[in-house]
């Protein structure tokens, strides 16, 4: 048999204007080379403008997909997005759990970075109790981080003690996410915290891009495609934060007012 692709996995939901969600993790997987399977844990009517509609997908259908792709393609890296029903948490975190050969970004998709609610109380129990303990690496945005931590994030100590936190509490690395600034911490600077090592870094920052709609998806989706690939978390950290930044810098206009991404050209 020839040489196996790498396949990523992405447990998310569709976005109907292609921005975010599976299909912005679709694009990524394809600009890694790696073959991309998919889980669609809901469907929504949306633009860059909003999220006009939701619909859930039952659990037991996202579990039958799960077993359908798990055990048959070799996933080597999985990604989740906004998981808003306990149950299918329940299903996916009990699915994953047989797969800890899997290296797992969990994007604990709860807050929006204006500070609104996503997903009700008793998902962002099921995300705590049930997959963040899963996770290689874990990805909140800094509102999600003072969720999860129990704290106000304000600079660059208060990030770095929400990601200690964290990844005391989970056991994964913890990638807290700096897309805007908050009190004292720079604008778009991750904190990186795996247990041991520290870091804290910020790409130059891009005035006024066509769109950033869809960079959490997509930054967690490289992530996957760069540990599937083989890197250490670190290096992979660093890959996909620049894929992301070239998705912004070269994003585009595809109608009035509306923006999309960059497709990045194939990672080495």
């Amino acid at each position: 048999m020839s040489e196996i692709r790498p396949c990523c996995l992405t447990i998310a939901g569709s976005d109907c204007g292609g921005n975010a969600g599976v299909q912005a993790d679709l694009r990524a997987f394809h600009a890694y080379g790696v073959h991309g399977c998919t889980v669609f844990a809901a469907l929504t009517a949306q633009n860059p403008f909003g999220v006009s509609a939701i619909h859930a997908v039952p659990a037991d259908f996202v579990a039958a997909q799960l077993d359908a792709v798990l055990g048959v393609y070799a996933v080597k890296a999985l990604k989740t997005g906004m998981l808003a029903s306990p149950d299918v948490i329940a299903v996916v975190a009990e699915k994953l759990k047989a797969h800890p050969e899997i290296k797992m970004v969990i994007d604990p998709v709860m807050v929006a970075t204006s500070g609104a609610r996503l997903v009700s109380e008793a998902a962002v129990a099921a995300i705590v109790e049930k997959l963040l303990p899963l996770a290689t690496v874990i990805t909140p945005n800094l509102p999600e981080a003072e969720v999860l931590a129990e704290m106000k994030i304000a600079d660059r100590a208060s990030a770095r003690a929400a990601a200690k936190k964290l990844q005391a509490k989970f056991g994964g690395a913890v990638l807290v996410k700096g897309g805007h600034a908050v009190g004292d911490l720079p604008c778009g600077e991750d904190t990186l915290f795996d247990g041991d090592t520290w870091v804290a870094e910020a790409l130059p920052w891009i005035p006024d891009p066509v769109s950033t709609h869809g960079t959490g998806c997509t930054l967690a989706a490289a992530l996957a495609a760069e540990l599937a690939l083989g890197r250490d978390l670190r290096t992979a950290v660093a890959g996909a934060r620049k894929h992301v930044h070239e998705a912004i810098r070269s994003s585009y206009w595809v109608g009035e007012n509306c923006g999309v991404l960059g497709f990045v050209r194939p990672c080495p």
